[in-house]
């Protein structure tokens, strides 16, 4: 069977770009590896308990009756025929970067977080507000710009080494793949994304969002096959011409739009090309605790509490995990219309993915519980011990997302060489999704259906 379109991956990305050209009738399969969708934004069910995947916040709040130029949520609503209600998002009601005594709070205004660094650097100040100001306007999407150092573009801007580690350290867990540094562009797409527009969160988690963009996609004739990995992409005369899957069944189509990952994608051709990109070296533990008190009253009231230690190191650490910076999550602290029916936290740690992808069986076991212990220490100074109140923990390492999803080293945020374009050396074949270089749930979404548009549809709005 030949389809206009075949696209690897049931992720945000995989799904928006299928709403998208299904809105125009082109004819659209969606391949999943696994038996759930969702790919690095996704969920489960472990002891009886329901919980996300990779969802700390959504960025990009957009509150209810907003006028003015238009933001990414609304071109998501827009491109997709989504109405807001649907997603119902709730927005944060504030969250933290803690560096030691440094405690910097912001929250769905930017004028919150400006007011934080005045009080706080207050030498800072006009420099910070400038910096604000260029940041203002998203760079245009999917260019294929030269990439800046960050580092020295707020050098220009802000003298603190201080505040210019507890501004990034936010950013950079949120979506960067390279270690060090970041692109300026990202920062500024990061910038807004979290401290000028913010964070909300779906009231039911990730799932909310999934079902909305599988249902749509499916009601307008999208078909998805689940358990249906991609063994080989065969390639003939400089295009994709047919996929093969893992089954052994053979599908053809006019376009392929990967959001595998460029490495991953890479590795599927037939023509094994030498360029492919680096695989990321940036991967993380997190771990997820049920308790059976509120967190707000154990010291944790942040939405989100990023915390680390000045110099912030942004690498892959040389042990398990750095425990020196790492990010806290409380779903319950979001300004929801009800509370939640359960206290959860859950708290992540960059890790070192060699320490982890080798082990297995009690090795592996005893290695995750040593270092879940450790987390809780760490996780005390910024609270109150959890353990007296924890009910359910189940935490994943670097191991766990390769097996599920495949990625390089269970490097989350893909490669540091991202392609802007989406474009590959192969006529029919593009990326989307986190190495085309648009990350988290907005991001992921922005990046299907500006791939849709550019190489399906040349711009259909």
């Amino acid at each position: 069977m030949r389809w206009d379109v075949v696209i690897i991956g049931a992720g945000m990305s995989g799904l928006a770009a299928g709403i998208r050209l299904a809105h125009f009738q082109k004819k659209v399969l969606i391949l999943e590896q696994h038996a759930v969708w969702g790919g690095l934004n996704s969920f489960y069910k472990k002891g009886g308990h329901h919980f996300d995947v990779g969802l700390h916040a959504v960025t990009n709040w957009l509150r209810p009756g907003y006028k003015g130029p238009r933001v990414p949520l609304q071109r998501i609503y827009r491109q997709l025929r989504i109405q807001p209600e649907e997603l119902a998002l709730e927005p944060q009601t504030h969250s933290y970067v803690i560096f030691g005594d440094a405690r910097l709070r912001f929250s769905n205004d930017l004028a919150e977080l400006t007011s934080e660094v005045s009080r706080l650097f207050p030498k800072e100040l006009d420099g910070f507000v400038h910096l604000s100001e260029r940041c203002a306007e998203y760079p245009e999407a999917a260019a294929d710009t030269t990439p800046i150092s960050t580092r020295r573009m707020l050098s220009e801007y802000l003298s603190d080494p201080l505040l210019v580690d507890m501004l990034l350290c936010p950013l950079l867990y949120y979506g960067c793949a390279s270690e060090h540094d970041l692109d300026w562009e990202q920062f500024v797409i990061l910038f807004n994304s979290i401290y000028r527009e913010g964070f909300c969160r779906p009231r039911r988690g990730v799932r909310q969002i999934l079902d909305v963009l599988k249902d749509r996609y499916e009601s307008l004739g999208g078909e998805m096959r689940r358990k249906s990995g991609v063994a080989e992409l065969r390639v003939t005369d400089g295009r994709v011409g047919a996929v093969v899957l893992e089954s052994g069944e053979v599908v053809e189509a006019e376009v392929v739009l990967s959001s595998a990952g460029r490495v991953e994608t890479a590795r599927l051709r037939s023509d094994h090309p030498v360029e492919t990109g680096r695989p990321g070296e940036l991967a993380f533990t997190e771990t997820l605790w049920l308790l059976s008190q509120d967190p707000k009253t154990l010291g944790f009231d942040g939405c989100v509490t990023f915390f680390g230690t000045a110099p912030f190191s942004w690498a892959r650490p040389d042990q398990p995990e750095d425990l020196s910076s790492g990010v806290i999550c409380v779903p319950g602290n979001y300004a929801h219309q009800e509370p939640l029916d359960r206290h959860l936290l859950r708290v992540t740690h960059l890790a070192d993915h060699r320490a982890w992808v080798g082990l297995s069986g009690p090795a592996y076991d005893e290695q995750k519980a040593l270092w879940i212990e450790r987390s809780l220490d760490t996780v005390a100074r910024l609270g109150s011990d959890l353990r007296p109140y924890i009910q359910y923990t189940d935490s994943f390492t670097p191991r766990t997302v390769v097996k599920y999803t495949r990625h390089d080293h269970g490097a989350v945020y893909g490669s540091p060489d991202k392609v802007k374009t989406g474009r590959t050396d192969l006529s029919n074949l593009f990326l989307c999704g986190t190495d085309q270089g648009f990350v988290g749930i907005v991001g992921a979404m922005l990046s299907g259906i500006n791939m849709a548009n550019a190489h399906v549809l040349a711009g259909a709005s």
